[in-house]
């Protein structure tokens, strides 16, 4: 029987673009669908952050996926993610998110006008719903990514690069076995390298 996971993601994390990367190569060596969420690193840190230029990139872009899966369904997030990941983690044409929306609407079929959302408010309590629906599973002191699988969520696997085949299911039987572990929380050693995007 296929199993369930449910992602949640902010775009603009090059960590979370690995880890999702990984959950698409984990679907094609085990029995496992993923739905697709939005969560904000905007609204995790917004009580800390200065409400910049960044802080409303960071906004401005998930807002337009919010405002993009209203208007068309949950099955545009993942083409759109990718559309927009491409561009932001894999070309490294920076941060500047607005310039890349346009693009990134047209090559998954999606219409320009979507681009409105970026600097309006008007989706921020849909983006707000998704965002904690993730969040409340596993707890506000981690970011993205967040997974959910048959009653188990979790951080993470925070991973680069981004394993492939048989290695990419053995590490997801590996992060469900701890995850599923009742009282385990953590698992964690320093990063040595940057997200290699290969």
């Amino acid at each position: 029987m296929t199993a369930t996971a449910d992602f949640w993601f902010d775009p603009a994390c090059p960590w979370a673009w690995m880890t999702s990367r990984w959950m698409l190569e984990v679907e094609q060596v085990r029995d496992v669908q993923t739905t697709w969420h939005v969560m904000s690193l905007a609204i995790l840190n917004e009580e800390r952050d200065e409400h910049d230029e960044n802080w409303q990139r960071k906004l401005g872009i998930v807002r337009v996926l919010i405002a993009a899966e209203q208007a068309h369904g949950n099955e545009v997030l993942l083409p759109l993610y990718t559309a927009l990941g491409n561009r932001i983690h894999v070309e490294h044409r920076g941060t500047k998110y607005a310039d890349l929306l346009p693009e990134a609407l047209a090559e998954v079929g999606l219409p320009a006008a979507l681009i409105e959302a970026h600097d309006t408010d008007r989706y921020d309590d849909a983006l707000r719903k998704s965002h904690l629906s993730g969040m409340e599973l596993v707890g506000m002191e981690v970011g993205t990514p967040v997974i959910a699988v048959e009653g188990s969520a979790f951080f993470g696997p925070v991973v680069t690069p981004a394993p492939k085949g048989e290695a990419a299911g053995k590490l997801w039987d590996g992060v469900r076995l701890v995850a599923g572990t009742e009282g385990f929380f953590e698992l964690k050693r320093t990063r040595d390298r940057d997200p290699i995007f290969d």
